[in-house]
């Protein structure tokens, strides 16, 4: 799809649950996620969950690069995480080769349950090199999501522009009030909550690692929160999962990206993208963030 403002740039995040396919090998979820991705214009996709994507030459991934170039358009640069032994559910990076010339692809192999994929390119026109990661947090321990954000911290570093966003399966901070003595189902509440000030709480530990502030300087800045404060797009906080489960409590905004200031500063508007396909394809929503290439391109020259 081609977007009516070329000066736009589309960072897009999206939890497509087990890649399309269900446990039974059907695939038929996949052909809904790949119309979704067609038609949204986006620039970088950042993936989580891309269950399979490695095998036959990583054939997924390579067709998943096709469908975001367009019909007419050369594919797009795929990056993928080698998937874990404990989870075949990888991340994986996607830019736009218009737009981003790649530079390298850092690894990371300690920390995480499941690997970071990282990007780093640059775009083009501009001086200073863009670090995207994709990520997808421990679903089930709130002291290892913990961990693992902090391990997401060392991707922010002096000069270094980073944008990172994924999966973070815990809430953010006084967003989402959930009540989880009435959640039915007794093992997502020991997965989502942790024990604070004597009660069961909703886990906000990574959002709140994230963001802590230094100086009056929080070490990422997110996305969604900025939209909703600064630009006074509220929608910009709307939760984006569970789309399927109801016995799992009212739906938390789990899905989120975060960045250094020259994406803040570029930043128009942030969009939590539901529609039937959508609801057809994966229990997350997918989350888009727009930015102005040309504020980008001036912000990253300026940083450098």
């Amino acid at each position: 799809m081609t977007k009516l403002d070329d000066d736009e740039i589309v960072v897009a995040s999206w939890n497509f649950e087990r890649n399309g396919q269900d446990h039974n090998g059907d695939s038929h979820r996949r052909e809904h996620g790949m119309r979704v991705l067609s038609e949204l214009g986006i620039d970088v996709l950042l993936r989580q969950e891309l269950t399979g994507a490695h095998l036959k030459g990583k054939r997924a991934a390579l067709a998943e690069a096709r469908v975001l170039g367009g019909e007419h358009g050369p594919a797009f640069t795929s990056f993928l995480a080698p998937p874990n032994p404990d989870s075949g559910n990888a991340t994986g990076i996607y830019t736009n080769p218009l737009l981003f010339a790649p530079v390298a692809e850092p690894e990371h192999a300690n920390g995480m349950t499941i690997p970071l994929c990282s990007a780093l390119v640059r775009l083009v026109g501009a001086e200073k090199e863009i670090s995207f990661n994709s990520t997808h947090l421990c679903y089930y321990c709130g002291d290892q999501r913990a961990k693992e954000s902090r391990r997401v911290t060392t991707l922010r570093s002096p000069g270094k522009a980073t944008l990172v966003a994924g999966g973070f399966n815990s809430g953010d901070k006084g967003v989402h009030f959930v009540k989880w003595d009435r959640v039915h189902d007794r093992t997502h509440v020991e997965h989502r909550t942790i024990h604070r000030d004597g009660q069961w709480v909703t886990d906000t530990r990574p959002d709140e690692i994230l963001t802590r502030q230094h100086n009056g300087q929080p070490l990422f800045i997110d996305l969604a929160r900025y939209a909703a404060t600064v630009l006074g797009q509220r929608e910009a906080l709307a939760p984006t999962a569970s789309l399927w489960r109801r016995d799992q409590g009212p739906m938390l905004r789990i899905d989120r990206m975060y960045a250094t200031p020259e994406f803040a500063a570029a930043l128009k508007r942030v969009r939590v993208v539901i529609n039937e396909d959508v609801l057809a394809a994966s229990d997350h929503v997918l989350v888009l963030a727009v930015f102005s290439r040309r504020i980008l391109r001036r912000e990253l020259t300026l940083a450098a």
